[in-house]
C-alpha cells in the first residue's frame, strides 16, 4: 500500500492553487493516472529532502546550480515547476514570444509596468486634482513634475495628493483607474 499524498503540501510547494473542490480538486483523472500521482508524491517529497539534495536535483533539472541567495522554499518551487513542465508541457511558444517582447520593451526603457502600455519619452500626463491641473512630462530616465525630476509616478501622485497612491493608477494608466474615472473621481 502506498503512503497517502499530502496534496496541500504539494500545492504549497508547486504554486498550485487550492481549489477547495475536495481531495483531487475536482479532477477525476488524478486517481486514474499513476504518472500524475507519482508526480504529486515526488513534489510532496521535496519538503523532506535536505537543502544539499535539493541543490543537486536543481542542477540535474536545470543544468546549472540554483541562483545564489535563493531560499530553500524557492528552490523547492523551482524544482516543482520544472517537474510539472516535464509532465504537462511548459508555456506555449506564443506566451514565450510575448514574454520576450515585453522583456525587450522593458530593457529599452519602457516607463510603465502595464504590458499593454508603453510610455514614450516626451509624452505628457495630465490630471485634474482638487481644482488644479497637474502635468507630468515623461523623460528617458524618469518623469518631470513642477520643475523637479522623479523616477516614479507614485512619488509624484503622493506629492500631489498628500496620500499614498499608485502613480500609474492616479494618472489613469491602467484599466481600473480608467473605469473609476467614469464615476466622478
Amino acid at each position: 500500500m502506498k503512503p497517502p499524498v499530502h496534496e496541500a503540501s504539494a500545492r504549497q510547494y508547486s504554486s498550485e492553487p487550492s481549489s477547495g473542490l475536495g481531495r483531487n480538486g475536482g479532477r477525476k483523472d488524478r486517481l486514474r493516472n499513476p504518472d500524475l500521482a507519482e508526480l504529486d508524491r515526488e513534489i510532496a517529497g521535496l519538503v523532506d529532502r535536505s537543502t544539499q539534495e535539493l541543490r543537486h536535483v536543481w542542477r540535474t533539472l536545470h543544468h546549472t546550480g540554483p541562483p545564489l541567495g535563493l531560499s530553500r522554499d524557492l528552490i523547492i518551487r523551482g524544482i516543482a515547476d520544472k517537474l510539472q513542465q516535464r509532465a504537462h508541457g511548459g508555456p506555449s511558444r506564443a506566451l514565450q514570444r510575448r514574454l520576450q517582447t515585453l522583456t525587450g520593451e522593458l530593457e529599452k526603457g519602457a516607463r510603465c509596468f502595464d504590458p499593454g502600455m508603453v510610455l514614450k519619452t516626451g509624452a505628457s500626463l495630465v490630471r485634474q486634482w482638487r481644482g488644479h491641473t497637474h502635468t507630468v512630462l515623461v523623460g528617458e530616465d524618469g518623469f518631470e513634475y513642477d520643475g523637479r525630476h522623479y523616477r516614479s509616478l507614485t512619488v509624484i501622485a503622493e506629492r500631489i495628493t498628500g496620500a499614498h497612491w499608485s502613480g500609474p493608477r492616479f494618472f489613469g494608466l491602467n484599466k481600473r483607474a480608467r473605469a473609476s474615472w467614469g464615476r466622478g473621481a
